[in-house]
């Protein structure tokens, strides 16, 4: 598939669209979906995918010279209609996904499996708590923006300043709080949590949806189940990164 547009969002994120006719068999399936990424090895190599559906054992299996680096990442958007896939990449560091995001120009080829979502709130939910970091802002964005009218909902959003800050849609039943680590590496960072702590939650049945850095997700889960009674059904969590590990 080749990429069409590469518009930066924020100074931390970078959006890049993919277009291809390939993606008429493109099933988009919830506002958090996964996707597989596959990309060259390195700047200038071929990208060689897998043929087959035994992709797995076939990407094993390449040489590690032409076997394409393979990611995670979520899609921001999908149109069928114009066959274009929209993601949005966490320029931080030296990683293959954020290396690929900066130098990606118009006509760069890179593969895209699809690999389901987890968002589902239960039928008797009666508001929603949305947590995470850069990297789970294009999911979080995705759950807002599909939100039905009635629906409440408050996110917990951290960021490194006012600048990194992505729109988020709006919504009637939405309350937005961004916290800014500041200089504070990502990962290290314990303002969201604190926030959390001391912000008074809405009454009702809740369903929280938790993404981002490995420890700030399992901090979170933990406070939420701990000391806010939440039954571990009702917390869906997903550490989308480690601290330093690219």
């Amino acid at each position: 598939m080749a990429n069409r547009s590469i518009p930066c969002r924020t100074r931390q994120l970078v959006r890049v669209t993919v277009a291809a006719d390939e993606l008429d068999r493109f099933e988009y399936v919830g506002p958090d979906q996964l996707v597989q990424i596959f990309l060259p090895p390195r700047l200038g190599a071929p990208l060689v995918l897998p043929k087959t559906e035994r992709w797995w054992p076939e990407w094993q299996e390449l040489e590690e010279q032409t076997r394409p680096v393979l990611r995670n990442y979520t899609v921001r958007a999908f149109d069928p209609v114009a066959r274009q896939l929209s993601i949005d990449f966490v320029v931080h560091g030296t990683g293959p996904g954020s290396s690929f995001a900066q130098r990606a120009r118009s006509g760069d080829e890179l593969g895209v499996l699809s690999d389901g979502a987890d968002y589902s709130p239960p039928e008797d939910t009666e508001w929603q708590l949305l947590v995470g970091d850069e990297t789970a802002l294009p999911a979080i964005a995705s759950i807002i923006e599909q939100l039905q009218p009635g629906a409440r909902a408050v996110a917990f959003l951290e960021v490194r300043d006012r600048n990194d800050e992505l729109p988020i849609p709006r919504h009637p039943g939405v309350r937005v709080h961004w916290l800014h680590r500041g200089d504070v590496a990502p990962g290290k960072s314990d303002v969201l949590l604190s926030r959390l702590r001391q912000t008074a939650l809405p009454r009702g049945r809740a369903y929280a949806w938790v993404a981002g850095e490995s420890s700030l997700v399992t901090s979170v889960r933990r406070h939420l189940v701990t000391e806010r009674g939440l039954e571990k059904p009702q917390v869906y969590f997903c550490g989308y990164w480690r601290r330093m590990h690219a």
